[in-house]
């Protein structure tokens, strides 16, 4: 018996708004991240942002990265491109070099840049520097889909009431699932061409985002050769003790390759407390009802987004009052559990005052 690999999503969620939406705070939203199975380069977070205020013109994030250091990143905007796609659906979600189709619903999606990026490094992002030179960068990726999508607050009972109830809502940004993959593609850069095969992770999200009083928080996921795999989204505590989104799952496909979702949550994270560009242990513990799995990680290529407020537009700041940015990193990790080794994501984030540089 195959994996159900929408898991009861209609399959129409999968495609792209054909039109601005009347909310102007409404977003459509793709992104993958993407790492080489022998961990010779990684795409810890490739996205874009399309918000109805701005429908003409859509927020691109680039990160390309590898273990030697080396980072290219784009934070741009592109012009928006038609969403119909080769069947004549709205399958595409695209700004200036970048785009995104979804060529089967929960099956095969593909990801294409053809433009420029900032060349820089693994340490110069986490001191907060993040001017280079421009230079050419290319990459295609066709993702197949692999592990059932985790729809957010679907597997706990508490999970889903802290995004009802609290902010934690606002900050996942309405209707949210992600999808492990496997990939294919190939990178180049700096005049070198780099094959890539591996796995990755799709995000897909449509709804209204707010990241106002963002206090932190950790993310992880990867799939496994076998075809295990795991991931999790948690908050660190509030100052005030209320509780916190954490959820998370295990997938351990029977021998037929068949299975579903194990609801998990997370009893130790590797919050962020300190700005490292690569080899710090990212180690995490799930427990289901079954027990507790530890999974051994460490981050092997980095990138880090340090936000000055000098940056920040004016109307911005006006609604953050005295709360700022915190520190952010995105990196690939090598996990290992159960005698496997994979490479897969991480992502978290902290205020800097709880950073130790």
């Amino acid at each position: 018996m195959a994996i159900d690999l929408t898991g009861g999503i209609d399959p129409t969620r999968e495609y792209m708004f054909a039109e601005r939406p009347s909310d102007p705070e409404m977003r459509d939203s793709v992104s993958f991240w993407v790492f080489d199975d022998r961990g010779r380069v990684g795409l810890p977070r490739v996205g874009i942002e399309a918000v109805a205020s701005n429908w003409d013109q859509h927020s691109i994030q680039v990160n390309v990265a590898f273990p030697d250091g080396r980072v290219y990143r784009l934070r741009d905007e592109g012009k928006s491109r038609p969403t119909e796609g080769h069947d004549g659906k709205p399958t595409v979600l695209g700004g200036g070099p970048l785009a995104f189709e979804c060529v089967k619903p929960f099956g095969v999606w593909t990801m294409s840049f053809d433009g420029k990026a900032v060349e820089t490094s693994s340490a110069d992002l986490a001191a907060g520097r993040k001017d280079g030179p421009l230079v050419d960068l290319r990459f295609e990726v066709e993702a197949t889909l692999a592990v059932p999508p985790w729809v957010q607050g679907a597997l706990q009972a508490d999970a889903a009431s802290a995004l009802e109830t609290s902010v934690e809502g606002d900050l996942m940004g309405g209707d949210r699932y992600e999808q492990l993959f496997r990939a294919t593609g190939s990178v180049r850069v700096a005049g070198q061409e780099h094959a890539l095969t591996g796995s990755g992770l799709r995000i897909r999200r449509q709804g209204v985002r707010r990241l106002e009083g963002f206090w932190g928080h950790c993310w992880q996921s990867a799939l496994f050769p076998s075809g295990r795999a795991f991931g999790y989204i948690a908050y660190p505590p509030r100052p005030d003790g209320r509780p916190t989104f954490n959820e998370g799952y295990l997938f351990d496909p029977d021998s037929a390759g068949d299975g579903d979702l194990i609801p998990a949550r997370v009893v130790e994270a590797p919050w962020l407390t300190r700005l490292l560009p690569r080899g710090e242990d990212v180690s995490v513990v799930l427990e289901t009802a079954a027990g507790t799995e530890r999974i051994e990680g460490e981050t092997v290529l980095s990138t880090h987004d340090i936000t000055d407020p000098s940056e920040v537009p004016a109307e911005m700041l006006a609604k953050m009052a005295n709360w700022t940015f915190p520190a952010l990193q995105q990196a690939g990790v090598r996990y290992r559990w159960r005698g496997e080794e994979a490479y897969g994501m991480l992502e978290r984030s902290s205020p800097m005052d709880k950073i130790t540089r």
